[in-house]
């Protein structure tokens, strides 16, 4: 290992008891790991649904957007808020109030008999998966410390922060195609309630984690507001044009939010982001290569999703299943690859690499044509992706949350969640108009000699695809190049302990602590 793969320092957790498998800390994993599917689901199942919803409620085309929108924008703004709400608050209650809010937000939705009952459904969603996403996480930071269980344990929830959006996708299609649009919604009421259910029974938060400081209501303002803008602003590039004077002054004023946020946040007593979070370098690294990843990843659900049904005329529920060889590939890198060698190797050498096999897998996707061939093209494609989000989101859901204060780890987690919340507005946004671009061109340029129409638009949506997945291909290898440089945290050792090794501290050796229960 090299002189900068040292581990980050010990600040993280006091040691309150003897090491060993405690069955009632995997017991709280399966209902933790229920939620975030939930949450992670609801990013995707609904996109599938859309159409026949809009349909059905007399959605205009305009608004259609907002069904995605409203929930994007309170789920994103809203995330640091949450975070520290669990913090202070308590993760388990804010974890179970999330969940039933949630719940009743759902039946809401499914139960919607217009557009204004929908949206503010959705709206509803957000503010409650805001408390519910980093509460699950924060637990799991504060519950798994021994390097070997925490290993596995974040190796299922990374499999499922990284997999759920393509399950979505296929549970989506088959509830719309086989039963009915409103069932998106109503399939997380039976998730929310078990998993309710089971956190009030199992999950007990260690003695000591709470944070007993005030709100930062200036910080909860100014970020809440900047975020909102910021994602509203990516959100509205996409239908309206980067040039829109709305979209600019969106940005704008994201930016002078956020800037006059990180001022308060220096100077407040008790910030609702204390800058220590995001100054350290391996923290920093994570939220900003796991950012842009996301966005290569939302980009191409995206376009996979159309170029299936309307290039190809796959229905709901096969274009789900072509989702498949993604969710097995993710699953694999993350609870086989990723869990057995988060103990032997740096995390930089899992992310970096992981990053790099899922740019292999996306250039495969370049290969895009009319009528490519599924099993040729597409299905190792997405295994490969699969292969290498699996592996590198697997440390990174980790180490995003080691070495934090167990005071901070609520809003640590929601930066995980904030930056893949952006990452996803601006994956969509940015990808999707680069690929509008491009498809426009190509009928231009073609139009006059057509023979057929169709078939030419059919090839300029394609070829507008491909341009925007070498976008992401940039994008991830980008990702990697972060990843390793910033990223020097030292290997858990397989005893439970952190060596540092090389420079300072190299005969240092320093315990993770572990909870009992």
């Amino acid at each position: 290992m090299s002189k900068t793969d040292r581990t980050l320092p010990d600040t993280a957790l006091a040691d309150t008891g003897p090491t060993g498998a405690d069955p009632a800390r995997w017991k709280a994993l399966v209902f933790i790991a229920l939620a975030q599917l939930m949450v992670v689901l609801d990013a995707t199942i609904v996109n599938i649904a859309l159409p026949t919803a809009q349909e059905d409620l007399g959605i205009s085309d305009g608004n259609r957007q907002w069904v995605i929108t409203a929930y994007a924008l309170a789920f994103g703004g809203l995330l640091l808020f949450g975070g520290r709400i669990a913090d202070i608050w308590g993760r388990q209650r804010t974890f179970i109030v999330g969940l039933i809010g949630f719940a009743v937000a759902s039946a809401l939705g499914g139960a919607a008999t217009g557009e204004a009952m929908m949206l503010g459904a959705r709206a509803l969603q957000g503010v409650f998966g805001a408390l519910l996403a980093p509460a699950a996480l924060s637990l799991l930071a504060v519950m798994f410390t021994d390097a070997k269980e925490r290993a596995k344990a974040f190796g299922i929830y990374g499999a499922i922060a990284g997999g759920g959006g393509a399950v979505g996708l296929i549970l989506g299609g088959f509830l719309t195609e086989y039963l009915d649009w409103r069932w998106t919604f109503y399939v997380n009421i039976p998730f929310a309630i078990v998993a309710a259910v089971g956190a009030y029974l199992v999950i007990r938060e260690p003695e000591g984690a709470r944070n007993r400081s005030t709100l930062d209501i200036p910080g909860v303002i100014l970020s809440t507001l900047g975020l909102v803008a910021l994602v509203y602003g990516f959100a509205r590039a996409e239908h309206s044009g980067w040039s829109d004077g709305l979209t600019i002054g969106m940005f704008v004023s994201s930016v002078v939010l956020l800037a006059a946020f990180v001022v308060t946040e220096a100077k407040v007593k008790a910030p609702l982001l204390p800058l220590r979070v995001l100054t350290e370098r391996n923290r920093g690294g994570i939220y900003l290569s796991l950012g842009l990843a996301i966005i290569a990843m939302f980009g191409l659900f995206l376009f996979l999703t159309i170029y299936l049904q309307v290039v190809e005329g796959y229905s709901p529920v096969k274009t789900g299943f072509a989702f498949l060889p993604m969710i097995v590939g993710m699953i694999v890198g993350s609870t086989q690859i990723g869990t057995r060698l988060m103990t032997r190797l740096p995390a930089r050498w899992l992310m970096g690499p992981g990053f790099l096999v899922a740019a292999l897998g996306m250039l495969m996707l370049t290969q895009l044509e009319v009528g490519a061939s599924y099993p040729a093209v597409i299905l190792p494609a997405q295994l490969l992706l699969g292969l290498g989000m699996g592996t590198a989101f697997m440390p990174a859901m980790a180490l995003a949350t080691y070495g934090v204060r167990p005071t901070d780890a609520g809003v640590a987690s929601a930066m995980v969640n904030t930056s893949q919340q952006v990452g996803g507005a601006i994956g969509t946004a940015l990808l999707n108009t680069i690929a509008a671009s491009a498809t426009t061109s190509y009928i231009t340029d073609r139009a006059a000699g057509a023979a057929d129409p169709k078939l030419l638009q059919f090839q300029g949506m394609v070829h507008g695809f491909t341009t925007a997945i070498w976008w992401a291909v940039a994008i991830l290898v980008v990702s990697a190049v972060i990843a390793l440089v910033l990223i020097n945290a030292g290997k858990p050792g397989a005893d439970g302990s952190d060596a540092a090794s090389g420079g300072e501290g190299a005969d240092a050796e320093v315990k993770i602590p572990v909870i009992a229960h």
